[in-house]
């Protein structure tokens, strides 16, 4: 491996957190030292200038003090550092250092010590030019032909070119058809600029050409230079590359003779003087830098190109003559003389790594050790590798493949919800219609167990519920501290929200910097959003929920909710919502059943779940492990119906109100426009009432505005609504065909996907697609149903009859026997369920006869058998047992 490294002649690191490009590096006898020794000239984007004289004591050592001749500061940015006949009436080489909007040209100098300091060296500006435009890169050369002199000429990054007789500005002239800047090389042979245009060409321009140009500061084109007066910018010759170019190089073989080297992003060029390809190799890795030069063998042309994985190649044309692995990626490379000792490469990193290297083959004093060899039983090694497997499987069984226990050592939190009011209540800025709005305080405790820094406490509830506060900060700079973050809760507009459930999320970052985040779910009271009230004996929207134990009585259940201490009246409690709706909820005296009635079929959700999680709670204290509930009603889809179309309705509603106020916008626009040219004209005309127009359409403006503003308050309420009544859906559904918990979330998913609704992504269409999804995979019936594709933009609907259609397809599949799974190949054959029958109950006085809604409207798992016994009848009459005592 020795033999293909680069051998470290000597090296040093440049500054701290210095950056520089292939620009930056150049190598000539700068200070003109009789000895004809290179020096190192490196320029940094921090404005530092360096250069070095190396002389190693022996081979691989680092930089020593004298090494640097001269550190300078310069305070802007170097782009590019090069050496040339810069200055009139002599031939010296001086220093030309380009910033981004200046040109400065410099003489390096040594002053011979006479003390033990040794020699000095010094910089003198000689002379500068600010440039008006914010340079790119330059290059150098006797352009036009001039004898002992070099001219400069700069590239802007906004395409002009910009030419520098030594002291004086000659000329600048903009490219044609320019975009960004390229790769810039000046051809002393043919006299020309080469450069790779935005749009993958390399170009070529003659130097007179630029000359007798027009100037830069008349680019308008008049019609006899149109006509062809020989002064437009006109290119000499174009070759079309395929790719961005990283850099451009001219050799000459002799005087005769020169190559264009061009370095692509994944090929490098050899071009003649007039453009045709010379040769080209195609590159198997990402280049960073190159290099070519005149070979020792006659007619062709070695080339150092160095990539991305810190490998120099040396290419003689296109055959691979070395390859040499460097310490580092370089982005700059040269070769020169130092020291006495030809051809060290000088390479360059981004970051500042400056290395003087050489090809040399010294011998690596490694040795390989022998390796042992033995021979294997491989029937030990079978039975101790089915011992490992067993390990890693019970491992993986235990405990997971994460350790779940080592992130939640780092910070404990717990929520408490305060069970009384507060004092005084912190509910602001209400919408609600009573004249007090109660608050409840919640607490967070956050606990760590190593130092912590920036965690991020995050609350949310549903909203019309709103929180005084709901984002904080903690620092836990030593560890075993508790924090506390103390906030108010309360309704703040005028109807019900889905949920009472809150989440607290914590957000934080390890020690290690690993990011974690810890969720911890609250439950707010019920009495936070609803009062006592009396009993309603009307209602148009009732729910029967059974189970399999004796009732409860309701007074237990609910302690905060008595109107009355009549005994006779313990199964029957109101509630009235802040909103102002009202919910009556009824408990049979001889059965096991409970009803949950109301004029607003939405607000059935809350108190049906409540009752549930409160009866639950109330078995699980008892030590009841088997209790139960379900569901043998009617499926009440029409009732969600009618809220979709509501909903749907205001959906429409709001984008109606926003084109309407998109052509108002527009015609009050070109009002505007008309009034003000009649207003500027020097002889003003008649307004002919557009005065009059304009004021009518600014009050239409502004109440379309009004209107969009108002319809999306609405439009949020009734997405409110609608959750509330889905999460009725998905509980009755789950109730009446007993799902378990991974077929609900199931639902949830399908149902509830939005957490807000929006115009660009809608409720309706997102539910369509994820219920046909279901349909069409685990609820199909046939291979046929499998094999429909289904559409992938989402799009707002015509109307919501096709999502009405599927959800009632999705109840009879599930009235059929189908199962809910999220795998493909899982659909379940549609088997029947066996027939069950319904007795009636007696139940409260205070209930009434009522005949159920259409049959056709409805889903019951109570079947009555035909004369064809194989199917059921799933849609059919059914009346509610008769309220008696």
């Amino acid at each position: 491996m020795s033999l293909f490294k680069a051998r470290n002649w000597w090296s040093t690191i440049l500054g701290e957190k210095e950056e520089f490009d292939h620009g930056c590096l150049c190598l000539a006898n700068v200070d003109n030292s009789g000895n004809g020794q290179d020096k190192i000239i490196v320029g940094s984007f921090m404005g530092y200038l360096r250069i070095f004289s190396p002389h190693p004591t022996k081979t691989g050592d680092g930089a020593q003090a004298a090494d640097m001749l001269l550190e300078v500061d310069l305070r802007d940015p170097v782009l590019q550092v090069e050496v040339g006949k810069f200055v009139s009436g002599t031939e010296m080489l001086h220093l030309a250092v380009l910033h981004s909007r200046k040109l400065c040209v410099y003489s390096v100098s040594g002053i011979l010590g006479n003390v033990e300091h040794g020699n000095q060296y010094q910089m003198k500006l000689i002379y500068e030019h600010n440039l008006q435009r914010t340079a790119c890169n330059m290059t150098y050369g006797p352009f036009g032909g001039v004898k002992g002199r070099d001219l400069i000429c700069i590239q802007s990054i906004d395409g002009m070119l910009m030419v520098f007789e030594q002291e004086s500005y000659a000329f600048g002239r903009f490219l044609p058809s320019f975009l960004l800047p390229g790769p810039l090389a000046y051809s002393s042979r043919t006299d020309s600029f080469i450069t790779v245009s935005s749009c993958r060409q390399v170009e070529s321009y003659k130097y007179q050409v630029l000359a007798f140009a027009t100037d830069a500061d008349k680019r308008q084109e008049t019609d006899q230079q149109k006509l062809g007066s020989g002064k437009r910018l006109v290119v000499d010759w174009t070759l079309n590359i395929g790719e961005q170019a990283l850099d451009i190089c001219i050799v000459s073989f002799n005087q005769s003779a020169s190559s264009v080297f061009v370095l692509g992003e994944r090929n490098f060029f050899c071009l003649k003087d007039n453009g045709q390809i010379r040769f080209m190799k195609k590159l198997d890795w990402s280049p960073s830098c190159f290099l070519p030069y005149c070979s020792v063998s006659e007619g062709t042309i070695n080339t150092l190109i160095g990539n991305h994985n810190s490998i120099l190649h040396i290419y003689q044309d296109v055959t691979l003559k070395w390859a040499t692995q460097l310490p580092h990626i370089p982005v700059a490379v040269r070769v020169g003389c130092l020291h006495d000792l030809k051809g060290v490469i000088v390479t360059l990193s981004d970051d500042g790594h400056l290395q003087c290297s050489y090809l040399g083959t010294d011998p690596s004093l490694f040795q390989a050790p022998n390796v042992e060899s033995r021979e294997l039983n491989y029937d030990e090694l079978d039975v101790e590798m089915k011992e490992l497997q067993k390990i890693i499987k019970d491992v993986n069984k235990s405990q997971g493949v994460w350790p779940v226990t080592e992130r939640e050592d780092d910070l404990s939190v717990s929520v408490v919800v305060s069970p009384n009011f507060d004092s005084v209540s912190q509910a602001t800025d209400v919408e609600v219609g009573t004249d007090l709005v109660p608050s409840v305080t919640v607490k967070v405790t956050l606990q760590n167990r190593v130092v912590l820094q920036k965690v991020k406490l995050s609350v949310c509830v549903q909203p019309p519920l709103e929180l005084t506060c709901d984002q904080f900060t903690f620092e836990f700079m030593t560890p075993d501290l508790t924090r506390t973050a103390s906030f108010s809760a309360y309704l703040k507009r005028s109807y019900t929200p889905s949920e009472l459930e809150g989440k607290a999320v914590v957000s934080y970052s390890r020690p290690t910097g690993i990011p974690r985040v810890i969720q911890c779910k609250f439950r707010l009271p019920l009495k936070l959003i609803c009062l006592p009230c009396q009993p309603s004996k009307t209602a148009s929207h009732k729910v029967t929920i059974d189970t399999n134990k004796s009732p409860v009585s309701l007074l237990g259940l609910f302690p905060g909710f008595a109107s009355q201490s009549d005994d006779d009246q313990v199964n029957v409690m109101g509630f009235h919502f802040l909103g102002g709706s009202q919910v009556t909820l009824l408990a049979s005296k001889t059965s096991q059943r409970y009803r949950i009635q109301s004029e607003q079929f939405e607000d059935l959700w809350l108190i049906t779940s409540e009752l549930i999680l409160r009866l639950q709670e109330y078995f699980e204290k008892q030590g009841v492990k088997d209790f139960a509930c379900s569901f043998s009603g009617s499926m009440p889809l029409q009732e969600y119906f009618e809220l979709i179309d509501r909903h749907f309705e205001l959906r429409m509603n709001g984008e109606k109100l926003k084109e309407l106020l998109s052509e108002r916008a527009v015609q009050f626009r070109a009002i505007q426009r008309r009034l003000l040219t009649r207003f500027k004209d020097k002889t003003p005309a008649p307004l002919q009432h557009l005065d009059t127009l304009l004021d009518g359409t600014y009050k239409q403006v502004i109440a379309l505005a009004d209107a969009v503003e108002e319809n999306q308050g609405s439009l949020f309420q009734s997405f409110t609504r609608l959750k509330s009544a889905t999460h009725l859906v998905i509980l009755l559904i789950g109730l009446w065909q007993k799902l378990s918990a991974d077929q609900i979330a199931i639902l949830e998913a399908a149902f509830l996907p939005l957490q807000e609704d929006t115009q660009e992504l809608g409720w309706e269409e997102t539910v369509d697609a994820a219920i046909s999804h279901l349909l069409k995979t685990c609820l199909s019936k046939s291979s046929k149903e499998q094999a429909l594709n289904l559409n992938s933009q989402l799009s707002i609907p015509k109307d919501t009859s096709q999502l009405k259609k599927h959800i009632t397809l999705l109840c009879d599949r599930l009235a059929k026997g189908g199962r809910l799974c999220l795998s493909t190949d899982a659909a379940a054959p549609q088997t029947m369920i066996m027939p069950g029958g319904c007795t009636t109950i007696p139940e409260s006085d205070l209930e009434e006869r009522s005949v159920e809604q259409d049959p056709t409207e409805q889903f019951t798992n109570h079947r009555h058998l035909t004369a064809d016994t194989s199917r059921p009848v799933l849609y059919q009459r059914e009346t509610e047992p008769r309220a008696t005592e």
